[in-house]
């Protein structure tokens, strides 16, 4: 049976703590095996660390650590003649974030911490002044995009 039109997209409810979908979305992110209760209290306490380390506000930080970490330009694979090129496109702002939370969240789990909530805290603010493995992997993809402006013509 053939699809029967358009699925509108759902929005995340907003946490109820910081009231904010973005926070909802990194809670479901972090969230492995359905556990959601270990998933709110890692993001919690990393909220908390930043706050005590940093001095700023914990959402303050992970909103300048989004904008830091949210790419602009990517490349995308196409079939032109017998060819694959890597064809530069702009990021869709959904995407941005998708990509964004989870450049941060993967880069976060490869950090030499001791728990999650600290490798996350620190990610975050490492994010949020323009360092760590988030920020450099949105830079490798800006620079991948810039190498190959010259398929550009190639987008569809």
């Amino acid at each position: 049976m053939p699809r029967k039109g358009y699925i509108p997209r759902r929005e995340s409810a907003a946490d109820p703590k910081y009231d904010s979908v973005l926070v909802t979305r990194f809670i479901n992110a972090i969230m492995t095996g359905g556990k959601r209760s270990i998933a709110e209290g890692h993001f919690y306490k990393a909220m908390a660390m930043i706050e005590e380390k940093s001095g700023q506000e914990a959402m303050t930080v992970l909103k300048s650590a989004m904008n830091n970490v949210k790419p602009v330009l990517e490349v995308k694979s196409r079939r032109v003649g017998g060819a694959n090129y890597q064809v530069p496109v702009e990021v869709r702002p959904d995407r941005r974030n998708a990509l964004a939370t989870r450049w941060i969240i993967t880069f976060a789990r490869g950090r030499a911490d001791h728990t999650f909530a600290e490798k996350f805290a620190n990610e975050l603010m490492a994010a949020s002044r323009n360092e760590g493995g988030a920020v450099k992997k949105r830079e490798d993809t800006h620079k991948m995009a810039e190498a190959n402006k010259a398929f550009a013509h190639y987008r569809w």
